[in-house]
């Protein structure tokens, strides 16, 4: 089965450079927009049998926005479960400001997610996150046919698609980070780890 995932629309907040998370909902931009109808254009004539969308609004729209230019009747099922990593009471600062707080956890938080420690700010531990998200993935596996879209959040993407392919919490980092309205390619096999056939696709953005 076919499992594509792709990074909600860019927002205020990821303009000004701040930390969104499982709660913060900063609105999507006037042109992102036209990323997501690019994105649909892409991705239209693939016959998902359904879209898996986090609950919150930049993502919810930008799941709207690709069944829109689809050329096949799809539903939207939206998961609590796909949300951003929860990171409490940080949520909405900017990260300037929080490496200066919280410069270990930062750090770790964008290259050693292994050491990564959000318990000062009461936020979510990728043990947590993985958890969810996995069983999110792996129960739409087992009750579908495909192909399926997931639609999320730059963090929580990232961790769960490097641990459907068999990363460690320490090398979930190692490819980098997803871009906003990328497309990764996976496929489901009878064992686990999954294939990864293609990452943070972004060319068709520069249509």
């Amino acid at each position: 089965m076919k499992l594509y995932f792709t990074r909600h629309g860019k927002t205020q907040w990821n303009l000004e450079h701040r930390l969104q998370g499982m709660y913060g909902d900063s609105p999507l931009l006037a042109d992102s927009y036209r990323d997501i109808a690019l994105l649909g254009e892409y991705l239209k004539e693939i016959p998902f049998e359904k879209i898996y969308s986090s609950t919150a609004k930049r993502a919810s729209d930008t799941a709207q926005g690709i069944a829109a230019k689809s050329l096949y009747p799809m539903e939207i099922l939206y998961k609590d479960s796909l949300r951003e990593l929860g990171f409490g009471e940080i949520e909405g600062q900017r990260f300037d400001d929080l490496t200066l707080g919280y410069q270990k956890q930062m750090h770790d938080l964008r290259h050693h997610l292994d050491r990564y420690d959000p318990n000062a700010y009461f936020g979510e531990t990728v043990t947590q996150a993985i958890k969810r998200l996995t069983e999110t993935v792996y129960q739409a596996v087992a009750e579908n046919e495909g192909p399926l879209l997931f639609v999320g959040h730059g963090a929580a993407l990232t961790m769960l698609i490097q641990h459907l392919i068999g990363k460690s919490p320490a090398d979930y980092r190692n490819m980098g980070g997803l871009d906003n309205n990328s497309v990764t390619l996976l496929e489901s096999q009878k064992t686990r780890p999954y294939r990864l056939i293609q990452w943070n696709e972004t060319d068709f953005l520069r249509a």
